[in-house]
C-alpha cells in the first residue's frame, strides 16, 4: 500500500497519524520532493475522475490564472500538466490499495478499508 501526499499537509499529517495508530503498514510519497508522474495522474482521473481529484479549494488553486483553472477543470491533458507543474493541486492524500484509490482522509473510510 502506498500513500502520497504532502507531508506538511495537515490531512495527509492525520491519515497517516491514523495509519500509524492502527499499526497499519505503508509507504508515503511525497510528491512534493519525489515529484508524481503522468502515467499515475492519469491512472487517478480514471480511477477517481477529475472533478475529484483536482483541489479547488486550495490556496494555489486560487493563485492559478482563471483561463487555466477552466481548462485544467475540463480538460485531463491540461490537469495533468498543471498537477505535475503544481502537485499541490493534487487532492491529498492519495491512498492507493489493491481495490484501488482512495482521496482525502475520513476516518470512516479508513475503518471500512482496513478494520472490517
Amino acid at each position: 500500500m502506498k500513500i502520497y501526499g504532502i507531508k506538511n499537509c495537515s490531512t495527509v499529517k492525520k491519515a497517516l497519524a491514523w495509519l500509524d495508530a492502527h499499526k497499519i503498514a505503508y509507504e508515503f510519497h511525497d510528491f512534493k520532493k519525489l515529484d508524481i508522474d503522468k502515467p499515475t495522474l492519469k491512472m487517478w482521473i480514471d480511477q477517481a475522475g477529475l472533478d475529484h481529484l483536482l483541489n479547488k479549494r486550495g490556496t494555489t488553486w486560487r493563485t492559478i490564472p482563471a483561463d487555466i483553472q477552466k481548462l485544467a477543470g475540463i480538460n485531463n491533458d491540461a490537469a495533468i500538466k498543471l498537477m505535475l507543474e503544481k502537485p499541490s493541486v493534487i487532492k491529498r492524500p492519495v491512498l492507493e490499495t489493491s481495490e484501488g484509490i482512495t482521496l482525502g482522509f475520513e476516518e470512516k473510510k479508513y475503518e471500512q478499508l482496513f478494520c472490517s
